[in-house]
């Protein structure tokens, strides 16, 4: 079938045949839009020139390394959320700051933490006092997370840290009972994050409630971390109402401000292709299978849920709908319902869009799948294959070779 569908996730195939390009990849496989990186990358870089603010990476929506050399043109490091991520963000971004946040640190992994890490940020005061010391010590600068209390996500509780019964920041009620004076001057800075996929508008009700809750507190630190969940590179994203937040920040406490996004940084940067293995009607509805997973290779489709962007799918003209999914045995390893002009034939090339963020970091080989090998999509539309996964792959984790 052609692929001839322009929309947003997709814009770069209007440069290219995606069919023609892409003939000779073997599916499914990951590719990283490079042209669209530096998009993303230009649109960031002129934010922190126009406030001063330090971009991060959050590694764990994207830890493809190749690209880091490209990145760091337009970063100030990158967040970890643990000791691999903060070696790998230290070691491929080595001019780069390097920050780290973790619900509660490994005892026998600190140590070398602090061969890598520029800030550490704690996520209770029991963390706080075990380990606050020991960092300042090494030089490194020291903040604890705290919970606002105060919840701009409709639904994706999962995602949501301000949701009821969360274990991550500490309450106001928390930071008056448990930080004593010696605490709260041994700190360099206040972490929060409670977004997810959200605009600017969130952020400054958020920023808000930090303010009235937590204000009185500010007055020794350095720095502000804003978190994640800015979905800065969107198109209908408010880039003026962003700045205007940490240009309060700045003035009212006299801060460094640092966003951590994650997706910001690499939507629409990524796609997934994947070939139809069959198709069938059952029960008056049409399938098609295909050679890739929701549950092995886009795990968020079904975390979420959310339905993920398909090239040429659900246009105005089309007509025909058939669920697609994984040929795996789970039940339940469904993408979703689309609907096309012409349904989908075997060996058809199909392209899922938005597929770098939180794909090649939450892969997996559940019922032997094969983890996709993940190439770069030049900005000349040249192709750079990174990876030759195979059977090894799938067999090292499991035990001794």
């Amino acid at each position: 079938m052609d692929v001839i569908d322009n929309t947003y996730p997709f814009v770069r195939f209007k440069d290219i045949n995606p069919n023609e390009v892409f003939k000779n990849i073997k599916t499914p496989a990951y590719i990283i839009d490079e042209k669209k990186l530096i998009e993303n990358g230009e649109i960031l870089k002129g934010i922190q020139d126009r406030t001063n603010a330090k971009i991060l990476l959050a590694l764990k929506c994207f830890s493809n390394f190749n690209l880091f050399p490209l990145m760091s043109n337009y970063l100030a490091g990158t967040e970890a959320s643990g000791l691999f991520e903060a070696r790998l963000g230290r070691e491929e971004m080595p001019s780069k700051e390097v920050h780290v946040f973790s619900a509660a640190f490994k005892e026998d992994e600190f140590d070398e933490l602090l061969k890598y890490a520029d800030h550490i940020v704690f996520n209770s005061v029991n963390q706080l006092k075990k380990y606050g010391s020991k960092a300042k010590l090494n030089k490194k600068e020291i903040g604890i997370r705290i919970n606002p209390e105060f919840s701009t996500q409709i639904g994706h509780e999962i995602y949501d840290p301000c949701s009821s019964g969360s274990r991550l920041g500490i309450t106001l009620d928390q930071f008056k009972r448990e930080m004593t004076d010696d605490l709260i001057n041994m700190l360099d800075g206040i972490h929060f994050h409670t977004l997810c996929q959200q605009n600017s508008d969130d952020l400054e009700k958020t920023l808000m409630a930090v303010d009235k809750r937590f204000s009185k507190y500010f007055k020794n630190i350095k720095w502000i971390n804003f978190g994640g969940g800015h979905h800065i590179t969107r198109f209908d994203y408010d880039i003026p109402r962003l700045e205007k937040c940490i240009k309060y920040a700045q003035d009212k406490w006299n801060v460094n401000v640092y966003l951590e996004p994650g997706e910001g940084v690499v939507l629409n940067a990524g796609y997934l292709l994947t070939k139809v293995l069959d198709t069938f009607k059952s029960n008056n509805q049409n399938f098609v299978i295909l050679d890739t997973s929701a549950a092995c290779h886009m795990p968020d489709v079904l975390e979420m849920p959310y339905k993920p962007p398909l090239y040429k799918a659900d246009l105005k003209e089309n007509k025909i709908l058939a669920k697609l999914g994984g040929p795996t045995c789970l039940t339940g390893d469904n993408i979703g319902e689309y609907s096309f002009y012409k349904l989908p034939l075997e060996n058809d090339l199909l392209i899922f869009g938005d597929m770098a963020l939180y794909t090649t970091v939450k892969n997996n080989t559940f019922n032997g799948m094969p983890l996709p090998n993940i190439y770069i999509l030049k900005a000349d539309n040249t192709l750079e294959q990174l990876t030759d996964f195979g059977y090894k792959d799938f067999k090292y984790r499991l035990g001794k070779m």
